[in-house]
């Protein structure tokens, strides 16, 4: 690599001639948490924080789960709001801070405790430990058996940057503000999310009516109003036959994504496989219902790059003569009408294949005009639309902060 002016090689790469080169125990105390050991463990009850809680830059305290400590246990692994906690097993160096969710919580042995000794920002080294796992850097630290773990005695020989302590906290500020703007686009789309689903239940079940139009809903049941097609048995492709490239594309079920089809991850098949069977070969407006593995997944073709056919996983579902609205259909599919008709069918049990002969059977109730129907599913298809855009922007917002700390924790950019 060349040398810029100004800028030396070490071993965390090139940075400035003014940053140091440290160790996370010379800037850190490393505590690990508390064994978890049913027989040895004795006291009172109290939360603690596994390994699945830290997650990258946030806590989940949604499974917090007890166990019983001792008098020395309370005083060393309590944490303290600002505690750096960071997984020494599984995805290893992922970390987050304690921001004391809750009054009085502890963490358990597959986390280490890290507090600075002499300063060090806690937030600058959430991002240090997220841009060396990208890079791979942690992985000469980690020993491996079935599953990987950072040991302390490996840890604290991490080499990390120093800048001085007015840059390390404009770092952690400018990244603290975009972490501030991902925090708000995801609450933002969480919001739009319940207000989608709360007009889902109003308009799909008609409690809840568009301006201009009334009349008694109608009950219809699927067998009598839709024709149904996947690929029969003996037309069953092999992987051997899915191809990573081709004119036609092969909708399995796996490519569904939100309601829709990601056609970016779909495979291909050869030109006698897409014309075996012209009624699996997709249309636009068509609806798609998983029937293998996990079913009763829902998708809509809303946009056909090129000619595509579907595995024997899939439904395609078309209306008999206009008897309902293909999108309207497709965001009942996509209600919780649709969940409790499943759940009907497994009774209590699992099921793994959703049988034609069952499917037939789900009664659903549509507006008596299909210009009722597709004033519905346009209201709730603008939704989606305004949920994609924003989820389109938290993705930018996402890789706008990784690209910031490739540049500000490398000093390619400075900020002092």
């Amino acid at each position: 690599m060349e040398l810029r002016p100004g800028y030396k090689h070490t071993d965390v790469g090139l940075i400035p001639n003014d940053w140091d080169v440290s160790t996370v125990g010379a800037e850190f105390a490393v505590q690990l948490g508390k064994m978890l050991d049913s027989e040895r463990n004795f006291g009172v009850n109290k939360p603690y924080l596994g390994n699945k809680s830290v997650q990258w830059d946030r806590i989940d305290i949604s499974d917090i789960q007890m166990i019983p400590m001792s008098q020395s246990d309370l005083n060393k692994f309590r944490l303290q709001a600002g505690d750096l906690l960071v997984c020494e097993g599984g995805e290893v160096g992922r970390a987050a801070i304690w921001d004391a969710q809750i009054e009085e919580c502890y963490y358990q042995k597959a986390l280490h405790r890290l507090r600075p000794l002499r300063g060090f920002e806690p937030k600058l080294m959430v991002a240090i430990l997220q841009l060396w796992a990208r890079r791979g850097m942690l992985a000469n630290f980690v020993t491996q058996t079935s599953i990987a773990h950072l040991p302390k005695e490996k840890f604290v020989e991490v080499p990390i940057p120093r800048p001085s302590a007015g840059e390390q906290r404009a770092i952690a500020t400018a990244l603290s503000d975009v972490d501030a703007l991902i925090a708000g686009l995801e609450k933002l789309i969480a919001k739009k999310r319940d207000l989608k689903q709360a007009a889902m239940q109003q308009l799909l079940t008609g409690q809840t009516r568009l301006p201009g139009f009334s009349g008694e809903w109608e009950v219809k049941r699927l067998g009598d109003t839709a024709i149904l097609k996947a690929r029969i048995g003996w037309q069953g492709l092999t992987t051997a036959e899915y191809l990573d490239s081709g004119d036609f594309y092969l909708v399995t079920g796996t490519e569904f994504d939100r309601g829709y089809i990601n056609w970016k991850s779909c495979h291909f098949v050869d030109e006698s496989r897409y014309k075996q069977d012209k009624h699996i070969q997709l249309k636009l407006h068509d609806v798609l219902v998983t029937k293998d593995g996990t079913i009763g997944k829902v998708a809509l073709i809303s946009d056909l790059p090129a000619p595509a056919t579907l595995n024997s996983g899939v439904f395609v579902i078309r209306p008999v003569e206009e008897a309902f609205h293909p999108e309207f259909f497709y965001y009942l599919l996509c209600s919780n009408i649709f969940v409790e008709f499943l759940n009907q069918l497994s009774a209590g049990s699992t099921i793994n294949h959703l049988y034609q002969k069952d499917f037939v059977g789900f009664t659903y109730r549509t507006p008596p005009t299909l210009e009722e129907q597709t004033a519905i599913a346009t209201v709730l298809s603008d939704m989606d639309a305004e949920l994609a855009a924003l989820e389109a922007r938290l993705a930018k917002t996402r890789a706008l902060k990784q690209g910031m700390m490739q540049e500000l924790l490398t000093g390619r950019t400075r900020l002092v």
